[in-house]
């Protein structure tokens, strides 16, 4: 994918390895004052909402297209320094995916998951639409900002070497990843991991 949004996620041919997971901070909870902060579970609450008015294909990953981020499910205690660092990671985001075979209209489906975040106040940035695979595949992918968070939202579609879609909405809570030193983003996403 050329490096547009390798920090978090990548898409290389119809294959994606993702990072999953919900926030982390002061906005992952509620805050006192007069406006609650913008965390984790509004951020994945937005996306289960989104991908229901979009009308997205239904998503049999586990702990991905619940109506809780994934996060209130009880992990096994991290034994490793790279399982401690993953974990750390997958508390940065808020994600859904599917990815399975083609379903009819997914396409524009998508296009109206991206509408119903940007009506929750998601900023519409750069869109783009690149080719992916030598057999007519192409993905489409949104970046959107909202309150210290930055969402890739992608549909890849390859119809006719492997007959699968992948669609993912991933918001990455932007302090949270700061917190991670250059070393660490190469442990977890190898040498061609973007800075910062």
């Amino acid at each position: 994918m050329r490096g547009r949004g390798r920090r978090w996620a990548t898409v290389a041919g119809a294959t994606a390895a993702v990072v999953l997971g919900a926030g982390c901070g002061p906005g992952a909870g509620t805050a006192g004052g007069a406006a609650a902060a913008f965390g984790r579970q509004t951020a994945h609450a937005e996306i289960v909402a989104a991908v229901k008015k979009g009308g997205l294909p239904k998503s049999d990953l586990p702990g991905i297209g619940g109506p809780t981020p994934s996060g209130s499910t009880p992990l096994p205690t991290p034994s490793t320094d790279r399982q401690r660092l993953e974990e750390r990671a997958y508390a940065c985001t808020a994600a859904w995916q599917y990815v399975g075979p083609p379903v009819d209209g997914s396409r524009g489906a998508f296009e109206k998951a991206v509408t119903a975040l940007v009506a929750e106040g998601w900023v519409q940035g750069e869109r783009q639409v690149e080719k992916i695979g030598v057999k007519g595949g192409t993905m489409l992918q949104f970046t959107l900002r909202k309150r210290g968070w930055v969402m890739y939202a992608r549909h890849a579609g390859v119809s006719q070497s492997l007959s699968m879609e992948m669609i993912s909405l991933n918001a990455t809570e932007t302090a949270c990843v700061d917190r991670f030193t250059e070393q660490e983003k190469k442990a977890l996403f190898g040498e061609d991991a973007e800075p910062g």
